[in-house]
């Protein structure tokens, strides 16, 4: 019985390093990773982080929103600098 298989899909790409990222480049790659696996892990990496923050400020912003919330964080900041 054949399940399936998985397919590595890849893509060539051209990229032109500046002295920033060839140093990062050749940290990373002497940890025995790849330049391709480098990169790709690096771009994967900096996505990552990019949706991470925009899901933070989505959170912000719904606390934000909220009167509620906002006044409990307004009373616990005015009780920090009392006792500060």
């Amino acid at each position: 019985m054949r399940i399936g298989r998985l397919v590595d899909v890849t893509q060539p790409i051209s990229v032109r390093l500046d002295r920033d990222a060839i140093q990062a480049l050749s940290l990373l790659e002497a940890t025995g990773m790849t330049q391709s696996k480098a990169i790709g892990s690096a771009l994967v990496s900096a996505a990552k982080r990019l949706r991470d923050n925009a899901a933070l400020a989505d959170e912000v912003a719904v606390l934000e929103a909220d009167d509620e919330d906002r006044a409990e964080m307004q009373a616990v900041a005015e009780m920090m600098g009392r006792l500060g």
